[in-house]
C-alpha cells in the first residue's frame, strides 16, 4: 500500500453532470476537471452527496471514475465515494477504484438502516476498506444525511489498527471541538480533512487543518483557497474577509435548496451547465434561477468566482 499521504489544500466534491434525460454526462468533466485545477483545487471527491451518488446506479459510478482518472491534470487526486446502502456493493465499487488507479476511497455512513453504534460503522467501513487495501480509505461523517450522530474520537480509537488502509475522516458536522479532539488524537495520527467551507479559518487558528473537502469550492474555490493562502502568510485579516464572503455565498444557496441544488445551478451561470438534479431533488425554476443570480451578483460573485 502507499505511504499514508496527508492531503494539504482542498479537494472538489463534484456535482454529477445529467444530460436533458436524466442520464449521465460525461463530455463536461474534461473541462471541468481543468476549471477546478486552474483554480486551486488539488483533486476531487467523487460521487458523494454533492454528486448525488445514491441517485446513481454501479455502473454509472465505475464510468464516472473512469473518466475523471482518464481527464484528471497530472497530480490531481481522485478520491472515490464508494458508500451505498449494499455493502457488496461498496466493495466492488472500492476494488474498481483500485483497479482503475484512483488516489484513494470514502463512504459515509449508510443512511438505511440507520448506524446506531460505533462497533457497527467499524464493520461497515472494514468490509469496505478490504475491497481497495492498496488505498487509502477516509470515513465521510456528514451525520445530517445518514442520521449516523457516533462520536468520532471513540470511533478513531475503534478503527485503530484494525483497518490497515484507514487514512482519516471527511468531517463534515458543525463541532469545531470533536474535529479538534480527532484531530490531536495520537499526535495527529490520522487526516482531518474539514468538510465546511463556512468554518475553515477556525479549523486554521487550532492549529492542524492543512486538508479539506467542500462542496462550494466548486464556484467558489478561488476564495476559498484563497483562505488558507492569507493564513499561510499571516494575513489574518484577508483570510476573515474571504471566509467572510464564502460565508455570503453559502447564505444564497441556503436559500435555493443548498449546494445540491442550488449551487449546481451556479456552474451554469459561471459557464458550465451540468444540467438538472435527479429525482427526487426539486430543480430550481427559471425565475429562482433569475433570483439567485441576482442576489449573487449584489455581493460581488461574479468578480471573484471560479475562472476558465
Amino acid at each position: 500500500m502507499q505511504a499514508m499521504e496527508k492531503i494539504i489544500g482542498l479537494i472538489d466534491a463534484p456535482f454529477t453532470p445529467f444530460d436533458g434525460n436524466g442520464e449521465v454526462n460525461y463530455e463536461p468533466i474534461e473541462a471541468y476537471a481543468g476549471l477546478l485545477a486552474k483554480n486551486g483545487l488539488k483533486g476531487v471527491f467523487i460521487n458523494g452527496s454533492s454528486g448525488e451518488g445514491y441517485m446513481l446506479t454501479e455502473e454509472e459510478r465505475m464510468k464516472l471514475a473512469e473518466k475523471w482518472m482518464e481527464v484528471a491534470p497530472k497530480g490531481f487526486k481522485v478520491i472515490v465515494h464508494v458508500g451505498s446502502t449494499c455493502v457488496k456493493s461498496s466493495r466492488n465499487l472500492a476494488a474498481h477504484a483500485q483497479q482503475i488507479g484512483a488516489w484513494g476511497i470514502g463512504a459515509m455512513a449508510s443512511p438505511f438502516p440507520k448506524v446506531n453504534r460505533v462497533e457497527e460503522l467499524v464493520e461497515y467501513c472494514e468490509e469496505i476498506a478490504c475491497g481497495a487495501p492498496e488505498l487509502p480509505f477516509y470515513y465521510y461523517h456528514i451525520p445530517a444525511f445518514n442520521g449516523a450522530f457516533l462520536s468520532m474520537v471513540d470511533f478513531l480509537k475503534a478503527v485503530d489498527g484494525r483497518i490497515p488502509n484507514f487514512a482519516g475522516i471527511k468531517y463534515t458536522y458543525e463541532s469545531l471541538y470533536e474535529y479538534n479532539q480527532c484531530r490531536l488524537y495520537k499526535n495527529g495520527k490520522f487526516d482531518m480533512l474539514h468538510g465546511q467551507d463556512e468554518t475553515i479559518l477556525p479549523c486554521l487558528a487550532m492549529g492542524g487543518a492543512q486538508g479539506g473537502i467542500g462542496g462550494t469550492t466548486n464556484y467558489n474555490g478561488k476564495e476559498l483557497t484563497g483562505i488558507l493562502e492569507a493564513w499561510a502568510a499571516g494575513d489574518l485579516e484577508a483570510a476573515r474577509e474571504k471566509q467572510n464572503f464564502s460565508q455570503e455565498v453559502i447564505n444564497v444557496i441556503c436559500r435555493y435548496r443548498g449546494n445540491i441544488v442550488g449551487g449546481k445551478r451556479i456552474m451554469k451561470l459561471i459557464g458550465l451547465d451540468l444540467g438538472k438534479n435527479r429525482t427526487p431533488f426539486r430543480n430550481m425554476t427559471d425565475a429562482e434561477e433569475a433570483a439567485m443570480k441576482a442576489e449573487l451578483e449584489a455581493i460581488g460573485f461574479f468578480e471573484r468566482c471560479n475562472k476558465f
